[in-house]
């Protein structure tokens, strides 16, 4: 069955380095065009001000961003109440970094700084439960990292889906329709490398040395790609 997918774009990096790129909504929508072409798509640019209506769409994605889910922005305000909406109707929704971090605060979960500092390059979450969208099942993933808040605590009504010891809480789900990652699935290598690069000059040399490292070998997008897609039927 086709689906109507809203993926909400919350980057507002309008840099000469973004612009080199597809914006956030638009890299994960090819991530899922993969794997179901026969999908509909539509980026919403929320970090403009641009919502959906609460009939748009069956499922719902929100991006990254280097925003923090605590600046005090009317988007972000709007997007947290859009959040508990579709959490009260019990409509489909993925958080991917930001997105995670959003969903978290809005249901009343807990947003802080890292204790560890910045984490770059690549991050395992090792999974404490088996759920049947989770298919092909494995019980680590490696996906791309770049974030220096994570989730403290989480909502009353989440449970912990997997982590590690730096980000306890990298992934959660509310029942049966919201699942979250703190990572980046839709990242592709070149972007990752280069936005290390980027960053060489503002994050600790050990956390870029770190970076340089995990990024000689590949991250697993594709197949929380397949997770995601699964999760959304």
């Amino acid at each position: 069955m086709s689906r109507r997918i809203a993926v909400l774009l919350t980057s507002n990096d309008e840099s000469a380095f973004a612009r080199r790129f597809p914006n956030d909504g638009e890299k994960v929508i090819t991530l899922l065009r993969a794997e179901r072409p026969d999908w509909s798509y539509r980026v919403w640019s929320v970090k403009d001000g641009e919502f959906p209506s609460n009939t748009d769409a069956d499922g719902y994605i929100i991006t990254g961003s280097p925003a923090s889910v605590h600046d005090p922005l009317d988007w972000i305000t709007r997007l947290l109440v859009l959040i508990r909406d579709l959490h009260s109707r019990r409509i489909p929704l993925v958080g991917l970094c930001f997105g995670h971090q959003a969903i978290a605060l809005a249901l009343g979960g807990r947003v802080e700084m890292n204790p560890g500092g910045w984490r770059m390059g690549i991050a395992a979450t090792h999974f404490s439960k088996k759920l049947p969208w989770m298919a092909p099942y494995q019980s680590t993933l490696e996906l791309y990292a770049s974030h220096c808040e994570q989730v403290t605590q989480l909502p009353a009504s989440a449970q912990r889906l997997g982590g590690d010891d730096f980000c306890p809480l990298a992934s959660f789900v509310c029942d049966q329709h919201i699942m979250t990652t703190q990572y980046h699935p839709e990242f592709s290598p070149i972007f990752m490398s280069e936005l290390t690069e980027l960053l060489v000059r503002k994050l600790p040399v050990e956390v870029i040395a770190q970076a340089r490292q995990e990024l000689k070998r590949n991250a697993q997008g594709e197949v929380f790609a397949q997770w995601m897609v699964n999760f959304l039927e």
